[in-house]
């Protein structure tokens, strides 16, 4: 059951749950927009958390009485019968509870960035990531995200050597935070003519958006902006004008690049945020670096370099190696249906922590 330290913390949950009602219900607050909002959320995180609260307090009042049952010989069996279920009721609330009380990511609900770029296999690598965008993007309508193409560079073929679309939506990150990693295909290509199958690779990053560029310390000095003229695929002009737009970040290297607007301004303002989303992606790398070499976890580890999943067309297959899932419904990944992989990866995500605050 409760420790005495959950229990006090639960009471402060209590007690602050108390407090945000009453103010719900002060009209001064109903005519602030932007304070009812947040306190409306709030009582959304705390009400789940009071709600199993209370639960186990009926289920432990539950158990004292069906107790006193079992020293009855008419009702002892079925008291015992009885015991069994509610304790196994009081363990799944309780790892609820807990899993309700784990610290909040705060990029959960952020929008996101989802940037897909060819790696080994030359052309077949780049028709590899048009499939994966096919495949996201299926996946972002059947959520009802809303989706905007970044910047893109095509490869002669139709594939694309990089792209970054934006996905805005309900627990866009959360969802698909796990999604970051290397995916690798094994197929006949379409320029095979003897038949083989080759393995290429696609390198998919999800970056939380960042909504204030005043979140990530960067200094105008740091940044270098060049612009030069926007080609299409093959090389040629898209415009005359000088509108693309490439920013470099000094001190890390890291580079953004948007050329799809005729807008120079627009480009740099798309290709600023893609910037800050790399430079804060890479320090979220680093910390999740960080926890992974003082405990060992399945996934989460941030690494782009790690090869996470395996489309294997032959076989109709689709393994993830984190999680050891393997499907036989490639078609349907491939149309964007994925909550069979993103939310055992989510699960497994919330397991690992819960395993570690229960050790």
């Amino acid at each position: 059951m409760i420790n005495e330290s959950l229990k006090k913390r639960l009471e402060k949950i209590n007690a602050r749950l108390t407090d945000v009602e009453q103010e719900l219900a002060n009209p001064e607050v109903i005519k602030n927009i932007k304070k009812f909002q947040a306190l409306s959320i709030e009582r959304a995180e705390l009400l789940p958390i009071v709600e199993r609260a209370r639960s186990l307090d009926r289920l432990s009042r539950d158990i004292e009485t069906t107790e006193s049952w079992t020293s009855d010989p008419e009702l002892k069996e079925d008291a015992f019968i009885e015991l069994d279920g509610l304790k196994k009721r009081v363990s799944e609330v309780e790892n609820e509870l807990k899993a309700l009380l784990l610290p909040k990511d705060p990029n959960d609900k952020k929008n996101v960035l989802l940037e897909i770029r060819a790696g080994t296999g030359g052309d077949e690598s780049t028709l590899f990531a048009a499939d994966l965008v096919r495949m996201y993007t299926k996946f972002a309508e059947r959520k009802r995200w809303n989706i905007e193409i970044i910047s893109s560079h095509e490869s002669g073929l139709g594939g694309f050597k990089e792209i970054v679309i934006k996905l805005v939506g309900k627990n866009v990150y959360s969802t698909l935070k796990f999604e970051s990693g290397g995916h690798r295909v094994q197929r006949i290509p379409v320029t095979e003519t003897q038949g083989r199958i080759h393995t290429s690779a696609c390198t998919v990053a999800v970056l939380a958006e960042v909504e204030n560029i005043s979140e990530i310390n960067v200094k105008p000095e740091e940044i270098r902006v060049d612009v030069f003229r926007a080609s299409g695929a093959g090389g040629q002009h898209v415009n005359k004008t000088e509108s693309a737009v490439r920013i470099t970040h000094l001190p890390t290297g890291i580079v953004a690049e948007c050329q799809d607007d005729r807008s120079q301004h627009k480009n740099k303002d798309k290709a600023l945020k893609v910037l800050c989303a790399r430079i804060k992606d890479q320090e979220l790398a680093s910390q999740q670096k960080s926890i992974a070499d003082t405990r060992k976890t399945l996934i989460g580890s941030g690494d782009r370099s790690e090869r996470i999943r395996t489309y294997n067309f032959p076989q109709g297959r689709v393994t993830d190696h984190r999680i050891n899932l393997t499907s036989y419904k490639l078609d349907q990944v491939l149309e964007g249906i994925l909550e069979e992989f993103t939310d055992m990866l989510v699960a497994q995500h919330q397991a690992e922590r819960l395993s570690s605050v229960m050790d």
